[in-house]
């Protein structure tokens, strides 16, 4: 089967949140070691998440959480459309500048502090629509971050070609029962692939970087102390409320602790009574997260939701029949 057009599959109408993975095709792993050679690759996934947690910074996406594993990365990313429409004209050129050379036109543009002639920037508002659009396209996000780290491992391997399995695979993530079960699903991936035992071990993981600063918090649950290059948690859902997830961060790392630990440990029953009210207000049963918690990807297909988010979602982008149907019935009341 032929697969479709990245433009049926992103609706920023229905959801600003999509999962993205992207796989290495070769033998000796994105990350750690080559059991033919005797290599060591581990400072990759360093490379890996320094450039992630960069793009944030040009782009208007924000990462709510990643894993970096041996021959994969997951990543969700939350498209900022309004942070993009503020930016002025002069922003989105320098912030295409710090991606790309530019053209002629945008390199007098900054030179000239934005001055051109009435003809010159007739023409350059055109280039710059369409900069703006590419500044939260998470095509050119995943494009831009697998192309720097391919040149970077095929230079230290002395090759050239594919390095990255095809583009990458993205899920929607409809509404906020499936955004809390796919956050969870990557922020467990060392855990479930038995190369850490706890959440503060788990290394090259956004769940790490916010356990690491929790503790050195004294309100771990305000915004401004929070971990700075992740999409912060603002608390359970209220009018007025800052932008950011809705959920208390140390609600969604309690969850995420108690998860961990019946996956790992294989035993049902542990989950407190804080994570049984965090899957009550998400309408999910213990059973149903601990199957998708630890299936997700296998799971779900292109999009993952509710029946009406998901129908939503479909009308949006004009499909016929919403694809997973019966699968979002079975998991999300």
């Amino acid at each position: 089967m032929m697969p479709k057009p990245r433009k049926t599959l992103i609706s920023v109408e229905s959801t600003p949140y999509y999962h993205c993975v992207a796989r290495c095709v070769r033998r000796a792993y994105l990350c750690g070691e080559d059991s033919v050679t005797g290599r060591n690759y581990e400072h990759r996934r360093a490379w890996l998440e320094d450039r992630l947690l960069l793009l944030p910074t040009v782009f208007a996406i924000d990462i709510a959480a990643y894993a970096i594993m041996n021959n994969h990365y997951h990543v969700i990313l939350h498209i900022n459309t309004a942070r993009a429409k503020i930016w002025s004209d002069y922003e989105i050129v320098e912030r295409w500048h710090q991606l790309f050379n530019g053209t002629l036109l945008s390199q007098k543009y900054l030179t000239n502090e934005g001055e051109l002639s009435t003809a010159e920037m007739l023409v350059f508002q055109r280039v710059i629509n369409k900069w703006r659009l590419r500044l939260q396209d998470i095509s050119w996000f995943m494009r831009i971050l697998n192309e720097a780290i391919a040149r970077e491992a095929n230079a230290e391997d002395e090759c050239t070609g594919r390095f990255w399995e095809g583009r990458f695979k993205s899920q929607a993530l409809l509404d906020e029962a499936a955004l809390m079960a796919c956050m969870t699903y990557v922020d467990l991936n060392p855990v479930r692939a038995g190369t850490a035992n706890t959440l503060e071990k788990s290394n090259h993981t956004s769940v790490k970087k916010r356990c690491e600063k929790a503790r050195k918090s004294n309100k771990p649950n305000q915004i401004n102390q929070q971990e700075k290059t992740l999409y912060p948690f603002v608390g359970n859902p209220k009018q007025e409320q800052p932008e950011g997830i809705q959920m208390k961060l140390s609600d969604y790392l309690e969850l995420v602790d108690n998860t961990g630990r019946i996956l790992r440990d294989d035993k049902r029953g542990v989950i407190s009574t804080c994570a049984e009210k965090i899957l009550d207000r998400l309408d999910i049963d213990e059973d149903q997260w601990l199957e998708m918690t630890a299936n997700f990807e296998e799971r779900f297909s292109s999009f993952v939701g509710g029946e009406s988010s998901l129908r939503i979602a479909c009308a949006n982008l004009h499909y016929q029949r919403p694809p997973g149907l019966a699968t979002c019935k079975l998991m999300f009341h």
